[in-house]
């Protein structure tokens, strides 16, 4: 592929260029970072532009993300070589007008450079752990969106533990494991710490054939899933992290965001993003609960000011124990199968929501790091930790998926189960006491914001 350099632009082109490209990047998100370094730069750096070329078109702009651009019937995104001929003439031709530059698509994916595999290599010093994927095929295969979404989940892991450890004073134990039917994952546990009496923060990347048990489930929610063979390639990766605090005034937390990807026996590939954070306090704690959604509210209303009205009704609905007829928190947001308004779109959500996961939670333990508490507020927070077991054990999506899959690695699915908990019979506070004020709120979710 032919390599065009720019050495020189009027000022004239350099102006009609940033006209025409506005109205673009505002409604864009798919190539939002690289466009507002663009604007904000000259056009003499238009090469340099990580993962885009541009190839001359007979219409108009247009813009395509590489997340979906191309995808063929058969699961492919097209990433074969457009040949641009005549290279100087077009280089010619663009510095004697702009109008060229509109007729330009972005498209395809140019070679990586050195610096770009540098950036992969240095990122990845920063995490508890070397990723699960080797780091050169994650520099090969960095513009696809396992790679990308294999990076997220990592430094939301690493962030999180340090922040964690950072307040507890404790280090995780960082335990690297491999699945033999393919994949592995990082469990980072921290366990009898001063803060937290349990912590755990897990990242995985699997992949193999899926189970029919697995299958069955997600079926049962509306997918269409076509094998071959009897087989269903897929791909899963995702963080997971329940945190159960020593102190029954600083509240368990829960998060997990997550990314699938399956291949039908024609070829072509279904992907979906799910996840969420939610919290569950052992005391009523107006202030608490406030921040917290708020937290989570900000992150949603970056992308879609629908998102968290919905996805905190989908919380409460989906942490609900019926026989029990409460929920097991003051919820927050969930999500499933979200694959729509693009992968790009539907990508930069999720990672919204990940990097919300200290914010929305750290100052809520600083807050409550010296309360006191008395033995019969631990004996609650006990018997509140059990009906966490119930839902976990009993009804939660993931543990049961885990569960279904060949090679799953048991201590981590159960990881979220706290370290003490207990179960007492006909237990039910007395009215008029803090304890039945915090089960009236998990009988009739309110609304934090």
């Amino acid at each position: 592929m032919a390599t065009i350099v720019l050495y020189s632009i009027n000022r004239t082109a350099q102006t009609t260029v940033r006209q025409c490209l506005i109205p673009y990047s505002k409604g864009t998100s798919r190539v939002d970072s690289h466009l507002s370094v663009f604007l904000k730069t000259s056009v003499r750096r238009l090469t340099s532009l990580p993962r885009v070329r541009w190839v001359p078109k007979a219409t108009g702009v247009r813009f395509m993300s590489l997340g979906t651009a191309g995808r063929t019937s058969s699961g492919r995104t097209r990433r074969g070589a457009v040949l641009v001929a005549g290279a100087a003439a077009a280089v010619a031709g663009f510095v004697a007008s702009a109008t060229h530059f509109q007729r330009a698509e972005m498209a395809s994916v140019i070679p990586k450079t050195e610096e770009e595999d540098t950036e992969i290599a240095e990122k990845c010093k920063t995490f508890m752990s070397p990723p699960c994927t080797d780091v050169k095929v994650l520099q090969q295969r960095k513009e696809e969106m396992c790679t990308r979404m294999e990076m997220l989940i990592m430094e939301t892991q690493a962030e999180f533990c340090r922040a964690l450890e950072e307040v507890d004073g404790g280090k995780f134990k960082v335990d690297r494991w491999e699945r033999k039917e393919g994949g592995g994952g990082i469990s980072c546990v921290l366990q009898d710490g001063k803060v937290f009496e349990k912590a755990g923060v897990n990242v995985s990347v699997v992949f193999g054939n899926l189970t029919e048990e697995a299958a069955k489930q997600m079926r049962s929610r509306g997918k269409v899933l076509k094998g071959k063979d009897g087989k269903l390639p897929f791909c899963a990766m995702g963080v997971s992290s329940v945190i159960h605090p020593t102190n029954p005034h600083i509240p368990t937390v829960h998060f997990n965001y997550r990314y699938f990807e399956i291949e039908e026996g024609d070829g072509t590939k279904q992907w979906w993003f799910g996840g969420g954070t939610d919290l569950t306090p052992t005391y009523v704690n107006k202030e608490d609960g406030a921040h917290f959604h708020n937290s989570l509210k900000e992150a949603c209303d970056k992308h879609h000011p629908q998102y968290y009205p919905d996805f905190k009704k989908w919380c409460d609905r989906y942490f609900y124990i019926p026989h029990r007829g409460e929920t097991r928190g003051i919820g927050g947001i969930f999500f499933d199968d979200l694959d729509s308004p693009s992968q790009e779109e539907a990508f930069s959500f999720v990672k919204s929501c990940a990097h919300t996961v200290v914010p929305c939670y750290l100052p809520i333990v600083q807050k409550h790091l010296n309360d006191p508490f008395s033995p019969e507020e631990k004996d609650w927070q006990q018997v509140r930790r059990g009906r966490y077991v119930e839902f976990n054990l009993v009804y939660d999506r993931g543990v049961k998926f885990g569960l279904a899959t060949p090679g799953s690695r048991i201590e981590s699915i159960l990881m979220s189960l706290p370290l003490t908990a207990k179960w007492e019979y006909m237990h039910e506070p007395p009215k008029g006491t803090l304890e039945a004020d915090m089960l009236e709120v998990l009988r009739n979710p309110e609304e934090w914001v």
